[in-house]
């Protein structure tokens, strides 16, 4: 199967998105697929390249305006292949135009998925503009790949289209998680970890304001953004910063070590532009169990309250200090939540699980026949 993956950036541009595309195109090639990345190229990078066996084509850059690389040339790109399927990733509004030309201008009908990652939350009056784009591409996508049921039910983009809706979570590799060793040694005072991008939703805030009630732990918080010096000054406000480390950056290598050197994971985002929360998987393949918060998202769908860890009410300091105070408490319930979470993540999120259910979901596209049959049969 040919396959052509569209979105704005690829390897060696890292994040969420980017790397969700690399390990799923990666799967596709070992599992003997011909598996394309189509994207825009951010500097002198090589126009094409083969990337650990994924042909990788970066068009012309003309600018980048609110996060979003503009393109003249990838429409037209994009329209010259004969791929067997096109896999959209939003948001990129450029993708979603390029695929609307190439199907206007190809026949017969190119078919198309599109991963949908996220509502659009906080550049609202690009919303305005974008809204009729946006519901254009949806109505005329094949598939609708979303990362959690909750978000199916709760995007107003997504509920009226559920009937084209499909859940395929996120998936990890999860051994370098298993295998590493703790990047510091264990303490005596156990360590609680956020991870993430220094950024407003990520409610970083609250985990401070929470700290004050915790007083038998310390909170490590790796990575780096906008949000870091305020975050920084609210621990000397709340009268923390003896029990809170910034630890900045933390290099690929060093990740799987630093879930190792922690006890408990806490992801306390306070908006939906937390879809998913793949930070959580790799707490989970740490064996850490995991508090987060409920945003009708993926974060409480990947988290199991009262079995891989606790979900609490978003901006609540109290009630996230009381969930990670029981954990703290009972270290054979912070073990056995922790096992339970790695059990979880290799029956449902690992990249192999997640290739397996794209690849399926590609089969049903093209053989609409066999989309009826699976549909037909009794559960």
């Amino acid at each position: 199967m040919h396959i052509v993956h569209v979105y704005k950036d690829y390897n060696p541009i890292f994040g969420g998105i980017e790397n969700h595309i690399q390990w799923l195109a990666e799967a596709q090639v070992a599992k003997g697929h011909q598996s394309e990345v189509l994207v825009t190229n951010p500097a002198d990078l090589p126009a094409e390249e083969m990337i650990n066996g994924v042909r990788v084509t970066r068009a012309g850059r003309l600018a980048t305006v609110a996060s979003t690389p503009l393109s003249l040339s990838l429409p037209l790109i994009l329209a010259r292949r004969r791929p067997d399927i096109t896999h959209l990733q939003f948001p990129y509004p450029v993708g979603e135009v390029s695929q609307l030309f190439a199907q206007l201008i190809s026949r017969p009908k190119r078919p198309f998925v599109i991963s949908y990652q996220a509502d659009v939350t906080k550049q609202q009056h690009i919303l305005k503009f974008y809204k009729p784009l946006l519901k254009r591409v949806l109505k005329a996508a094949d598939c609708i790949l979303a990362a959690s049921p909750q978000y199916i039910k709760s995007s107003p983009f997504l509920q009226p289209l559920a009937h084209k809706c499909r859940v395929v979570p996120l998936g990890i590799n999860p051994l370098p998680f298993e295998l590493a060793k703790p990047l510091f040694p264990k303490d005596k005072r156990p360590r609680i970890l956020f991870m993430g991008r220094h950024r407003y939703y990520k409610g970083v805030d609250t985990l401070i304001r929470a700290m004050i009630d915790i007083p038998d732990a310390d909170l490590l918080i790796g990575g780096h953004g906008p949000e870091s010096a305020a975050w920084q000054q609210l621990t000397e406000e709340c009268g923390v910063q003896d029990r809170v480390r910034f630890l900045g950056d933390i290099s690929y290598e060093d990740l799987p070590r630093l879930y190792q050197a922690a006890d408990i994971f806490c992801l306390p985002s306070n908006s939906r532009a937390e879809a998913f929360g793949i930070v959580q998987l790799e707490a989970m393949a740490a064996g850490l169990p995991c508090v987060t918060t409920e945003l009708q998202t993926g974060t409480s769908f990947v988290v199991q309250h009262g079995e891989t860890g606790f979900v609490v009410p978003p901006m609540d300091p109290a009630a996230l200090a009381g969930a990670l105070n029981k954990l703290l408490a009972d270290q054979e319930l912070r073990q056995k939540m922790g096992a339970a979470g790695r059990d979880r993540l290799h029956r449902e999120f690992t990249v192999d699980v997640m290739a397996n259910r794209v690849e399926k979901i590609y089969d049903e596209v093209l053989n609409p026949s066999l989309n009826a049959e699976r549909r037909a049969a009794p559960s």
